[in-house]
């Protein structure tokens, strides 16, 4: 028999929007179930809805921030595994605002295919959705866009949006940083979503690992687990320091490592750190032995396995470090605060 089935001329371009709305709509229920009091509306306007007093914030700064997964999704293609850079965005843009001591109160995801593939684009969509409900914020809404012939089949990006809001009076941007004060680091996960252009070269190209080998020197996690590993959400140890007023400013640790994200909040200081007080993770230790990157580098490239800066006063440093052991998280003394030596504030390393 001669099938009758008319395929649109869209379709035939490449553009299947019936697959985008299966996509959607497998996404759907994990979405709904990130709506918080501030949500006004539900699934499928043109823009998403929020009343920020619902969630306690009549008179506050919005703070926004926008970023992407990066090469990261590389990785998440070869393991065919796609929810974790879901998460991976949202805890991201979770901490970018989360330093300017911002409540997060809604996120917006992007992604772009090259074919439309239902499964995958629905595990990208879930993965936001359960970041977003676990953290306590809403996924608003996003946009799946199918555009072939500017992405291969196969291919696919992924980024996001967040808005949250701050008191005035809780805001911070590097002015309460003084000379004495204590920095302590929370670990990171591992590579969290930077490095992964020469994590991939290393491990990939020059080094000739599949995403499936466990190298003896990661500790039995096979390379996908440990490039895979979700980037950390620092909220719920941080948050409680922030109402208590405990913390005089956070540094994000992505991209550019200690080296560039400590100093935007240095102002007239110098931040010395130890770098014996930690040991680098496996996987940081792998990376830079088989990849010949010179420890200078490392500290700006990677993380190196601490993943948020606490800038902390003598006298609360204790109370801090107890309230991050009360949640799982082992506070790391990795350096102090000294008056600025030079024009802008940097990081100098004791040793």
């Amino acid at each position: 028999m001669t099938s009758t089935t008319k395929v649109s001329r869209y379709a035939q371009a490449g553009v299947d929007i019936d697959k985008k709305y299966d996509a959607v709509e497998r996404a759907t229920a994990a979405i709904r179930s990130t709506f918080t009091p501030g949500v006004v509306g539900d699934v499928g306007l043109f823009g998403g809805l929020f009343d920020p007093a619902k969630m306690g914030f009549r008179d506050a700064l919005l703070v926004a921030s926008t970023d992407g997964v990066g090469t990261k999704l590389d990785v998440a293609k070869r393991a065919r595994v796609y929810d974790t850079v879901g998460r991976d965005i949202v805890h991201h843009c979770i901490g970018d605002i989360l330093v300017q001591g911002a409540w997060p109160l809604f996120f917006l995801d992007y992604i772009a295919v090259g074919k439309m593939d239902p499964p995958m684009v629905s595990d990208l969509i879930r993965g936001c959705a359960e970041a977003c409900r676990d953290a306590g914020l809403a996924l608003l809404g996003g946009e799946t866009a199918e555009m072939p012939g500017l992405y291969a089949p196969g291919d696919f990006d992924l980024a996001g949006t967040i808005v949250g809001a701050v008191r005035r009076e809780k805001l911070l941007d590097g002015s309460r940083v003084r000379p004495g004060q204590v920095l302590v680091g929370l670990s990171s996960s591992g590579l969290h979503t930077n490095g992964y252009s020469l994590a991939r070269r290393v491990l990939f190209e020059e080094l000739g690992l599949r995403i499936d080998d466990r190298p003896r020197e990661l500790g039995g996690q096979s390379v996908g687990e440990a490039l895979l590993a979700v980037h950390k959400n620092y909220l719920p140890l941080v948050w409680p320091l922030l109402e208590r007023d405990q913390v005089q400013a956070l540094a994000h640790i992505t991209g550019g490592g200690l080296v560039d994200n400590v100093p935007r909040v240095l102002g007239a200081c110098d931040a010395w750190i130890d770098r014996a007080s930690w040991t680098p993770p496996p996987l940081f230790r792998f990376l830079c032995a088989q990849g010949g990157v010179d420890p200078e580098e490392s500290y700006q490239v990677f993380n190196m396995g601490i993943g948020m800066v606490a800038f902390v006063e003598e006298r609360e440093l204790q109370a801090v470090l107890a309230s991050l052991a009360a949640r799982g998280e082992e506070g790391l003394v990795i350096g102090r605060t000294r008056a600025r030596s030079g024009a802008e504030g940097v990081v100098r390393w004791t040793r």
